[in-house]
């Protein structure tokens, strides 16, 4: 198990092994998850990266705004 120090000015450092793993990059924005004594960094994705996602969704029997309560 890899462990990492909380610095003096509150910052923690990304194992190099885990940056390459995950393609991390300088300047990438995480969203952070706490549940408990848990604290979960996730990585969020880069618009290029999300670029497709929905190509060939079904777009059929969508509910329109005038079917809206």
């Amino acid at each position: 198990m890899l462990e990492v120090t909380l610095s003096s000015q509150y910052q923690v450092l990304i194992p190099e092994e885990i940056r390459e793993s995950l393609h991390l990059t300088a300047g990438q924005k995480f969203s952070i998850v706490v549940k408990g004594d848990l604290i979960s960094l996730v990585p969020k994705p880069s618009f290029q990266a999300l670029r497709g996602v929905l190509k060939g969704a079904n777009v059929n029997n969508v509910r329109d705004r005038s079917e809206r309560i």
